[in-house]
């Protein structure tokens, strides 16, 4: 059997089962190449010779097995590769952060413009950073930025750790255990990014198994979702520069979001490669709706 001959097995057998997606990829399809080709260490996107080259039997035997393990466990393939792709970039997961998949990634693609003028971002701050592939990629597209990266989860920092070890970014990505900006140091920035929880408490529980596999930490906040995001848009106004801009991630909090402040003028992405609920606010905009001198 070829690579791409066990694409197609996983696939069928991937519908079978009726497993759930949305951790980086949307269907059986993108599932199974995920798998195989991540196993192999090959690119998300490979399309060359070896996929029509004949599995060894040793191998073959050990990636049917990994498929059938993304069955009998519900478990996300990144958690079972240990490996998960982010703004074009590699990243080490595992179950104690979120599986990354932030449309975010895109907006870092193209250096968050046209809307934030990149030669004047020297500060990046990013709130609940999990696996750090936002802080990392940031970094990376922001060679003459420092970034600072907070999560109020120890074992989070830790995964996070691992990742900024492996870009070669620890001499200007500084990784600090914060609840938001608690522990932050008084310093003002250009750009603040965050991916913060935003699933209701009560839907939680209703979440696919895939998702039950994810720390809760980094899903539940709160009766609406809003409780972090909240305290976001009511604390960021002080710790940005005058030009500064934030940068939050709501996903179908959006029209939640938008009920309980109407009159605030979100400016919301639309993205090329799908998804949604990223909103955008200048730092002038945060003082006028949600005040300056609040700070946590």
């Amino acid at each position: 059997m070829t690579p791409r001959e066990l694409v197609h097995w996983a696939e069928s057998k991937f519908e079978y089962a009726g497993l759930s997606y949305g951790h980086g990829t949307r269907n059986a399809r993108e599932e199974a190449v995920y798998l195989v080709l991540g196993a192999l260490d090959l690119p998300f996107d490979y399309g060359g010779a070896r996929l029509d080259e004949p599995l060894d039997k040793n191998t073959l035997q050990r990636l049917r097995a990994l498929l059938r393990k993304r069955i009998a466990t519900r478990k996300p393939a990144a958690y079972l590769l240990r490996k998960a792709w982010f703004a074009g970039l590699e990243f080490y997961v595992d179950e104690r952060v979120l599986v990354p998949r932030s449309p975010i990634a895109e907006l870092i693609e193209q250096g968050f413009a046209p809307w934030v003028d990149g030669s004047r971002v020297r500060r990046i701050l990013e709130l609940c950073t999990g696996s750090g592939c936002i802080a990392v990629a940031c970094a990376l597209a922001f060679p003459e930025a420092r970034v600072d990266a907070t999560d109020i989860s120890p074992e989070a920092l830790a995964v996070a750790a691992i990742n900024v070890e492996r870009y070669a970014v620890g001499d200007r990505l500084r990784m600090i255990k914060s609840d938001l900006y608690r522990d932050v140091p008084r310093q003002r920035y250009d750009l603040i990014i965050s991916n913060p929880p935003y699933v209701p408490a009560e839907d939680v529980a209703g979440l696919p198994r895939e998702y039950q596999h994810e720390p809760a930490l980094g899903l539940a906040a709160g009766d609406e979702g809003l409780a972090v995001v909240i305290r976001i848009l009511h604390e960021s106004a002080a710790r940005l520069n005058e030009h500064g801009a934030l940068i939050v991630e709501v996903g179908d909090r959006q029209e939640v979001l938008l009920a309980r402040y109407p009159k605030v003028p979100f400016m919301w992405f639309e993205f090329e490669r799908g998804g949604d609920g990223v909103f955008l606010l200048t730092a002038a905009q945060l003082r006028e709706h949600f005040g300056g001198d609040r700070s946590s």
